[in-house]
């Protein structure tokens, strides 16, 4: 039992890296999601990495994150129990401290938060905690569809009544962009709230409904306590990694040849719609190969420094913002739009690496991270005991 839940944490803790990656290439170019080059163009390692960061990271990470969210629910609804505590106020409590953690989040770093966005769903799932598994998996498949059958709408759309980009007037507005986050905090967080309007109708008309469907599925593993045993998972493990070779991988090099050679055309936008079906599957088969690798026991300390990321992953999503803003923006060394995708790819493995060194001493002497120990007060309403047993006299 306590292998399951600290493979389940090492998955998490995968993710987290994953998150990083996408966020970070975010951070670190005014260019990224524009279809633009950089000025001076970029080397063919750089061109060979973004196409692999289309194909496996963008559109798959998040939600494994979201999965794993769902799943999490019922882990607070088993806790609530076990406290004799009603499950629903605390929840709401629980939920709206996430909100305001993300909104922070949010404003002062990162307008591509998923906090604020995973508390309004969350109230969404709690609505649906009742329904019979059948009923989710079904709401589930029809959110993912209809989100895909409306990006193909728009592809469409965008083919029938063809539309000129203005490079000259993107790449002024790029580096006016990098120009406002190099600049002081006034500027950074007028710019950070003039990207969170541009943002919001990705996150309503993508983002949002793909997680919400992901949650529901992560609830119904949750409730069938999926990953209690490798009985119940092993099965499945072959047969998720098929789906993702057959299915998603081919959505993936589809999404990812469109956004690197035809951006912003109707091409790309189909691709989104075709990457929004098949991307859950390739999600599935990367937790899949996590678990075979994990139960294999042969990468047990690695292993066990995700799992340590993992249980904490709060706060480490929340550090991870916190650093990519020291080194991108004004707070700091102001590198946006100077670093190369393999330099900052690189950059993005030396901040997880000492999330993996820094998870696990702070877990050997504390009981939970330092965001996971402010929700955690939100949610029961008392501050709970924050050092580790062994510690808790010194």
């Amino acid at each position: 039992m306590h292998d399951r839940i600290t493979n389940i944490d090492a998955v998490r803790g995968s993710a987290l890296f994953g998150i990083l990656v996408v966020n970070a290439m975010v951070f670190s170019s005014p260019w990224y999601g524009t279809g633009l080059m950089p000025p001076g163009g970029r080397t063919p390692l750089d061109g060979a990495l973004a196409f692999a960061i289309s194909t496996v990271f963008e559109l798959k990470f998040y939600l494994l994150f979201s999965f794993l969210f769902g799943y999490s629910v019922t882990l607070q609804m088993q806790s609530a129990e076990r406290a004799e505590a009603a499950f629903l106020p605390r929840m709401l409590r629980r939920q709206a401290g996430l909100f305001l953690i993300g909104a922070c989040h949010a404003v002062l770093l990162f307008h591509g938060d998923i906090l604020a966005t995973y508390a309004v769903l969350g109230l969404l799932l709690l609505m649906a905690r009742r329904w019979r598994d059948a009923t989710r998996l079904w709401l589930a498949a029809a959110i993912i569809l209809a989100t895909a059958a409306f990006w193909l709408l728009l592809a469409l759309l965008q083919a029938s009544e063809p539309m000129r980009q203005d490079s000259l007037a993107l790449q002024q507005h790029a580096e006016a962009v990098a120009a406002a986050f190099r600049g002081l905090m006034p500027s950074i967080v007028g710019q950070r709230l003039e990207e969170l309007q541009s943002f919001l109708p990705m996150l309503l008309l993508l983002q949002a409904p793909c997680a919400l469907a992901m949650f529901l599925l992560g609830f119904v593993a949750g409730r069938r306590r999926f990953f209690e045993a490798r009985e119940t998972y092993g099965p499945y493990l072959g047969r998720a990694s098929r789906w993702g070779l057959l299915v998603g991988l081919p959505g993936g090099l589809a999404y990812a040849a469109a956004t690197q050679l035809a951006p912003g055309s109707p091409l790309e936008t189909a691709a989104l719609a075709l990457s929004i079906v098949t991307s859950p599957f390739l999600t599935m088969a990367l937790m899949a190969a996590m678990l075979t690798i994990f139960d294999s026991g042969r990468t047990e300390p690695w292993r066990d420094y995700l799992a340590s990321a993992g249980r904490m992953a709060l706060s480490n999503y929340l550090l991870q913002s916190l650093v990519c803003a020291f080194i991108f923006y004004g707070y700091g060394l102001g590198l946006i739009g100077r670093l190369s995708t393999a330099q900052t790819l690189g950059t993005v493995i030396l901040i997880f690496g000492a999330q993996l060194l820094a998870s696990q001493w702070w877990l050997r002497r504390f009981r939970y991270g330092p965001a996971e120990w402010l929700l955690r007060a939100m949610t029961i309403g008392q501050w709970p005991q924050w050092r580790a047993d062994r510690h808790a006299g010194g």
